[in-house]
């Protein structure tokens, strides 16, 4: 049985580089199909795109995450190369990552971005990968070395098995949640970052969309662990209550008189503030459960990457190289 490789390229104004991503994924992967899903480009993305041998298509409403969900919707096939269509990520690595994928029938390979051209990759942006790297890893217990990467390879047991809520450049975020959350099988593999060619500009607000990918941590950390999101809440409430009724309680045993009545209501609103929090993760703790299996079931009911009856193919995977 042949396996069924599909290409997916999401852009934004990107005519001075769609060319060339096309043409070096054609070369890396010969008998991939190239798709690329335009978003409301103003230039002359979709021409040149069409020019250069890609199958276009187009999503109308703005933002990666609303892409990549139209993407992983609309397109049928056994692996999903995802890159950007800015020609900063190497074609070549393609079958090695496809290669990956197959042979230890993994569900995500993760092309880890390095470089040494600043232009490419400016400082900002690494030592925010690096803190939202940390603090995925203490969130969900480990994490990838570059989870901003857009270089990236999908079984299709993981492609039709995500339900794609974000709408920009947070969906890398969500992607790796997915994986962890699900204990998927991932790998990574480095592959070289190039600067931009000339006449293409970066899409990336350094400030505004790491604000939204933090906030995007934060969200998929209360839904995914709200047993421990609202135990926090409910801690700190309980510790202020303590702070303000301990005072209280020693006036009281001292004159057994309650002097600051305002207080004394403040420390009990706190503290059934607090018992509602860790009521409210409990019972939401549960229902996480229930979503989690139902999840991991959809994602069990597609076969794995690699098997047997794939195989055959694996040589012409290879050779592409």
């Amino acid at each position: 049985m042949t396996t069924r490789i599909a290409i997916l390229l999401p852009c934004y104004n990107e005519s001075a580089a769609i060319a060339q991503t096309v043409a070096g994924f054609r070369a890396a992967l010969p008998d991939a199909t190239i798709y690329v899903y335009d978003n409301n480009s103003s230039d002359d993305t979709v021409a040149v795109a069409r020019a250069a041998g890609a199958i276009v298509r187009t999503e109308r409403m703005q933002g990666k995450g609303n892409v990549v969900r139209r993407m992983f919707a609309d397109v049928d096939a056994d692996i999903y190369v995802m890159a950007d269509g800015d020609a900063t990520y190497d074609a070549t690595v393609a079958p090695a990552l496809v290669q990956r994928l197959l042979d230890e029938q993994l569900d995500m390979v993760v092309g880890s971005r390095v470089t040494e051209v600043t232009a490419a990759y400016r400082r900002g942006h690494v030592l925010g990968n690096k803190a939202m790297t940390g603090l995925l890893a203490q969130l969900f217990g480990r994490s990838f070395t570059d989870i901003f990467s857009g270089y990236r390879v999908f079984s299709r047991r993981f492609v039709k098995s995500f339900p794609v809520l974000s709408s920009g450049f947070e969906i890398e975020t969500e992607i790796s949640v997915h994986a962890l959350e699900l204990k998927m099988p991932v790998g990574e593999i480095e592959t070289p970052y190039f600067a931009r060619p000339e006449g293409s500009e970066s899409k990336l607000s350094t400030y505004r969309d790491g604000f939204r990918i933090a906030r995007t941590i934060v969200t998929l950390y209360r839904i995914e662990r709200p047993l421990l999101f609202f135990g926090v809440i409910a801690g700190l409430l309980f510790a202020a209550a303590l702070a303000f009724g301990i005072p209280l309680v020693i006036t009281y045993m001292h004159t057994h008189l309650v002097p600051r009545l305002p207080t004394a209501v403040m420390v009990t609103g706190l503290t059934i503030l607090a018992a509602l929090n860790v009521f409210t993760g409990l019972i939401l703790d549960t229902v996480v459960r229930g979503r989690r299996e139902v999840r991991r079931l959809a994602y069990l009911s597609h076969r794995a990457p690699g098997g047997d009856d794939r195989r055959a193919d694996q040589g012409a995977i290879a050779g592409g190289a």
